[in-house]
């Protein structure tokens, strides 16, 4: 009588593990670096616009929409790294 239990599945081995590892290190990293800069261009924009110049806050506004749109892509690498390794939860 075998009275052993298979705790762990069988995981099927990833093909470019490596290449998805570091698209999910790269889609955090692009994360992080553009959350920081539109808090910055908000704070520029918005907190403290009486001590920046025109020129500044012009620019300041712009890298708000661009860098919120580089939040969204680095979430999108992340998520398609952690669904090539089997993970449901972004």
């Amino acid at each position: 009588m075998n009275n052993t239990i298979n705790v762990m599945p069988t995981i099927k081995p990833i093909e470019n593990a490596i290449n998805y590892q570091k698209c999910l290190t790269l889609g955090n990293s692009l994360m992080a670096i553009s959350l920081i800069v539109v808090f910055s261009s908000l704070l520029i924009s918005y907190g403290f616009d009486q001590h920046f110049a025109i020129g500044a806050q012009v620019t300041a506004h712009i890298a708000t929409i661009v860098f919120a749109a580089f939040i969204k892509i680095g979430y999108v690498m992340r998520c398609i790294a952690l669904h090539a390794f089997s993970l449901t939860n972004f």
